[in-house]
């Protein structure tokens, strides 16, 4: 169940809002005269938004890839190649 709070909390209640987006994982969404208005969350969940709309994008630029036939690296040998960089550094 989404929290739903006025505007007014934001000032009232900031800190309460923190704390439960930090303990929760959730947005919480902010009002203003009864519409939709804002939407607060954690740096933490923003972050995670962002990669996971980073990696969204990256998929469907393969997919494209993909459909126009284009071929990418072979699985095996990107990972010898990866591996053997990895083990000479070490």
């Amino acid at each position: 169940m989404p929290d739903i709070r006025p505007i007014s909390d934001l000032r009232n209640k900031a800190n309460e809002i923190s704390d439960f987006c930090k303990a929760s994982r959730e947005p919480v969404f902010i009002t203003r005269n009864g519409s939709g208005d804002m939407v607060i969350m954690s740096v933490d969940m923003y972050e995670r938004r962002e990669a996971q709309l980073e990696l969204y994008a990256k998929l469907a630029e393969a997919e494209a890839d993909v459909a126009k036939g284009e071929t990418g690296a072979d699985f095996a040998q990107f990972a010898k190649k990866l591996r053997d960089s990895v083990h000479g550094t070490v």
